[in-house]
């Protein structure tokens, strides 16, 4: 029998860690990433060679198999409030699994979907979030190859965050006179000077030429400002 989850932390619970189910490629990246920022994580899998690699790394691990509701329950992972389904090539298994996090009345479910059938099918069962790694991660390597992005961040409703160098019209005015907004239909969110970390910018802000910049639009008024340059 295994046992079920305790929190290595004082007054600490499961209503304060995450479990992560499916400790792949994107599973142990989520969980090492969660674990890295002193987040209690216990990991879950079905294989006993990923759990004993990543034994050290999280704050429990287990082999279990996530489609049995007595297994998650002796792991006291009903106890949840924030849960993440990372399992990608077993379609049956991240259905039914996500499926049984739902109906524990997990506030926060997060799951991976590996196409829009199975994205579709996990929101139909309640999933909060439905995450698309590989596609998203497509569209923001294609936005940085074919422009002069440094990086690239989309949300939903169109909303996108880029990273880029300044035009030279922006260049030695303070951004509140600089007609930025107007001009480009975009907001400059932040600056980094050489050598120095980011900033968060202010009308009074002046640019430089060698500063980066983060700026905040629409899809395409993000990327006409990238190419300004």
């Amino acid at each position: 029998m295994v046992r079920k989850f305790t929190s290595k932390r004082h007054r600490a619970g499961p209503r304060d860690a995450v479990v992560v189910i499916g400790l792949g490629r994107f599973g142990s990246s989520v969980a090492r990433a969660l674990a890295d920022s002193e987040t209690e994580v216990l990991g879950v899998d079905s294989s006993r060679e990923v759990v004993q690699v990543l034994s050290g790394s999280l704050t429990h691990t287990v082999r279990a198999d996530s489609t049995k509701e007595d297994a998650l329950r002796q792991l006291g992972v009903n106890e949840f409030d924030r849960a993440v389904v990372a399992i990608g090539s077993n379609l049956e298994a991240s259905i039914l699994t996500a499926s049984l996090l739902v109906s524990f009345g997990i506030r926060h479910v997060w799951a991976k979907a590996i196409s829009e059938e199975h994205g579709r099918i996990l929101s139909q069962l309640g999933v909060h979030h439905v995450v698309f790694p590989e596609h998203d991660m497509g569209r923001r390597v294609a936005h940085l190859v074919r422009g002069r992005m440094l990086d690239y961040v989309e949300w939903e409703d169109d909303f996108t965050m880029v990273k880029t160098n300044p035009p030279p019209d922006i260049v030695g005015t303070a951004l509140g006179g600089s007609g930025v907004r107007d001009r480009h239909g975009v907001t400059v969110v932040a600056v980094k000077r050489p050598g120095l970390g980011f900033t968060v910018a202010t009308p009074a802000t002046v640019v430089g030429p060698s500063d980066t910049v983060i700026v905040a639009g629409s899809k395409r008024a993000t990327e006409r400002f990238s190419e300004l340059r």
